[in-house]
């Protein structure tokens, strides 16, 4: 039941009574103390005091039906307590109105029961893993986002080979995705600079995190750091910190070096490796795979978002050795320069086939509805929907779930309207899909 149709029913000072928030057993608590203590008081006055009242009481109850008078009590005792224990709250918090006061209920209300959520770890980068985070950070705080480092075109490409740091602009993207609250701090986190601006092409994030990362010597501390700054849900690392730069083989025998250069090529990729081959897993990603309930891979570009997490040996095999559900969402629409052509079996192919193992998916999610008014586009620039050959999917063992995860609001570029993933429509198919898997519904 949502916490807003619980507050239209019952007073909105009562729901500090409500169940989940932990509140009152200490409630309770100093119920037993105040009454503990004031015996102690009376015990020290020769229990003088309780003699009387008990005399008072005694002939209040003779004038007045029985039981009556210690509800009375009982009753005017509690609601004593509880204004003035209430206050006593509100004061130490330092909320000042009501509006705030039910802010902060709501926000310890929500987050009690975000903390007893699953524990989820998504792995990817670019655009397509930060908005599956704004919604899945609705569901849970046990989050732990593993990104990709393989970037090297934009801000994050420039301050890499300048300042010779990790690529911040994925990183950036997730935490962000993950603040509590998209306030002006976060906004400010995301403001790129202008082209008319000595940074034009750098975003302030972009150079926050850089900052932090010279200060607190690596990118790790950084992202802890900046993360504590948002107040973000979950946490954010980077797959390693070794220097990893993406390196692909193309059918026709070619070598193309970098994440920024490969889908500009035109053309098909037959593998990819990374350079150095053998980068080292953050250790506490390989921990977070080992711990978590559910594992999501993607949604984000098949080989340079995706991919490249996989190809840190350590990291493919907790995800196969892993007991968690894992599911991969895969693109609505095939990516020029990397999947032309591709069907959702051959997503899947691709990351077994790099990853060296074949129990890194349970399931893979996909899109089933995208309005004919937005295919135009789409064909004029190369691209057309994923088909889910489910036939072949299934001969693999693999479950197919299919459902409408694009966003109503339609976004421009340039003249024409595209689509992208819902973060609350992706967020919601994939906790129900991992709920029914936990108690063992097909």
């Amino acid at each position: 039941m949502k916490l807003n149709y619980i507050y239209s029913k019952i007073p909105k000072d009562a729901g500090w009574l409500l169940p989940g928030l932990e509140i009152k057993r200490w409630f309770s608590l100093i119920i037993i103390g105040t009454v503990l203590a004031t015996i102690g008081i009376c015990i020290i006055y020769n229990l003088k005091p309780i003699f009387y009242l008990i005399n008072i009481t005694t002939r209040i109850i003779q004038m007045l039906p029985s039981g009556m008078i210690g509800w009375v009590f009982i009753i005017a005792g509690a609601i004593c307590f509880f204004v003035g224990w209430l206050n006593t709250n509100y004061s130490i918090l330092d909320v000042n109105n009501e509006r705030n006061r039910h802010a902060v209920l709501e926000d310890l209300y929500r987050r009690r029961k975000l903390n007893k959520g699953p524990k989820i770890v998504a792995i990817g980068g670019g655009t397509g893993l930060s908005t599956m985070l704004k919604g899945i950070k609705k569901i849970t705080n046990n989050i732990t986002a593993v990104v990709t480092v393989g970037d090297d075109g934009g801000s994050s490409g420039k301050l890499r080979e300048e300042l010779g740091v990790l690529p911040p602009g994925d990183i950036r993207s997730c935490i962000a995705a993950l603040a509590d609250d998209e306030d002006l701090v976060t906004k400010l986190f995301q403001f790129r600079f202008k082209e008319c601006s000595g940074l034009a092409g750098h975003s302030f994030g972009n150079l926050f995190l850089t900052a932090m990362c010279a200060i607190t010597g690596d990118m790790v501390r950084a992202v802890k750091e900046s993360s504590k700054v948002l107040s973000i849900r979950g946490r954010v690392l980077p797959s390693t910190l070794d220097d990893m730069r993406l390196v692909a083989e193309m059918d026709d025998g070619s070598i193309i070096k970098g994440e920024s250069n490969i889908p500009e090529s035109g053309k098909k990729i037959k593998r990819l490796f990374s350079e150095p081959n053998n980068c080292k897993a953050l250790e506490d990603v390989i921990w977070a795979i080992h711990e978590a309930d559910l594992i999501i891979l993607g949604p984000g570009s098949l080989y340079t978002s995706v991919i490249p997490n996989l190809l840190i040996n350590e990291i493919a095999k907790a995800v196969n050795d892993s007991k968690a559900k894992k599911i991969y969402v895969c693109n609505i629409m095939t990516q020029p320069g990397e999947t032309d052509g591709f069907k959702v079996s051959d997503h899947v192919k691709a990351l077994i086939e790099h990853a060296k193992y074949d129990k890194i998916i349970d399931a893979v999610l996909v899109n089933n509805d995208l309005p004919k008014e937005l295919l135009a586009p789409y064909k004029d620039a190369g691209s057309e929907p994923v088909e889910a050959d489910k036939s072949e999917l299934e001969k693999m063992g693999i479950e197919v779930v299919q459902k409408n995860l694009i966003q109503d609001k339609r976004y421009e570029d340039g003249h024409s309207s595209f689509v992208r993933h819902s973060p609350s429509r992706l967020a919601r198919v994939i906790y129900y899909w991992y709920r029914k898997k936990q108690k063992g519904i097909n």
